[in-house]
């Protein structure tokens, strides 16, 4: 596991805090809920989610927390989520239709949950009294030419819209972005490792980068967020990049690569900050902060402080990137992460 981001200077607010996740069985939910636990104790912890076979598996690793509970509800279902917000402090918001090829062929079902879903939640929470709520977004809501990223960027923009939305409610929102993260379900690591004994691994493009993130480090931007936000952020981690020759290589070094082409809807480089968003981007040592545009809140110096605004060419990209990440790193962190990505 990586080094988790130390929070000395203030108390975090989700110390004995209640908090709700939704998609809370995904795979940044079991990740997401034993850290939260073991660092802020909360009062309550509940996950939110629609499929009851998984909250079922799920809740047999937490039958001694007497603070995890389980609700089933979709976010589409704006009355479930009036109930299950009840008396909760702080939101995650991680459900979603996430599989680029799903959303292709039923766009509107995407849009009823990543779009309706998202203005069902920020509705109630700000009418339940939730205090802040941070929302998982995506690099292919940059810049995005897919409707998964269409869509994710319509709901982050719903999100920042929120604070104005929210008026003497006081609920704050904020977002956080991050590309590819290593073993997470349905992502490439256990895709290459599912085809190793074959002898050849798909290659869709040489030339093809990703970002690496793992999931503690997701779950550790989105504390930071939650002891950062004033409302309308969106914050993006810097993370190294990597080829995807180099992944398949780290995973079977003997294995041949067919080349079989770019996916519709799939980028050959991933973009978590646009140049169009370079002139509200701030940068931190290890992240980076993008302000809304909106109400001028970009030019607030409590908004900004201690960030230095980046050229105005400036974009985050997967092949532009400082960092890169080794053929022998990933080996290493794969081999210390087995379990997470299901390799026994």
């Amino acid at each position: 596991m990586v080094e988790l981001t130390p929070h000395p200077c203030k108390p975090s607010p989700l110390t004995d805090s209640s908090i709700l996740i939704t998609g809370g069985t995904g795979s940044f939910g079991h990740t997401f809920v034993p850290l939260t636990l073991a660092r802020f104790k909360p009062r309550r912890l509940v996950i939110y989610s629609r499929d009851e076979m998984k909250q079922w598996e799920m809740a047999k690793k937490f039958r001694d927390y007497d603070n995890v509970r389980f609700f089933i509800g979709d976010v589409r279902d704006k009355e479930r989520l009036y109930r299950a917000l009840h008396d909760i402090d702080y939101v995650v918001h991680a459900a979603a239709i996430k599989i680029v090829p799903t959303a292709e062929y039923n766009p509107f079902e995407c849009v009823k949950t990543n779009i309706l879903g998202a203005m069902n939640l920020i509705d109630a929470c700000i009418d339940q009294g939730v205090k802040r709520v941070v929302a998982l977004s995506t690099d292919k809501a940059s810049s995005p030419i897919n409707l998964y990223g269409a869509t994710k960027l319509a709901s982050d923009k719903l999100f920042i819209a929120g604070n104005s939305y929210s008026g003497k409610k006081k609920t704050r929102f904020s977002v956080v972005r991050y590309g590819n993260v290593m073993g997470s379900r349905g992502s490439v690591i256990p895709f290459f490792y599912s085809l190793k004994e074959r002898g050849s691994l798909p290659i869709t493009d040489p030339r093809m980068t990703r970002f690496m993130i793992t999931l503690e480090q997701g779950v550790d931007l989105v504390w930071h967020a939650f002891d950062d936000m004033l409302g309308g952020e969106i914050y993006v981690k810097k993370i190294p990049s990597m080829r995807v020759l180099d992944i398949a290589r780290a995973i079977a070094p003997e294995a041949l690569h067919e080349i079989i082409g770019i996916r519709p809807g799939e980028k050959l480089h991933e973009q978590m900050i646009s140049t169009e968003d370079a002139p509200f981007t701030y940068e931190y040592a290890d992240h980076y902060r993008i302000l809304p545009a909106i109400r001028l809140w970009s030019r607030e110096q409590e908004r900004c402080e201690k960030g230095v605004l980046v050229d105005p060419e400036f974009s985050y990209t997967s092949d532009g990137n400082s960092e890169w990440m080794s053929v022998e790193s990933l080996r290493v962190w794969i081999e210390t992460h087995r379990d997470q990505i299901g390799l026994f």
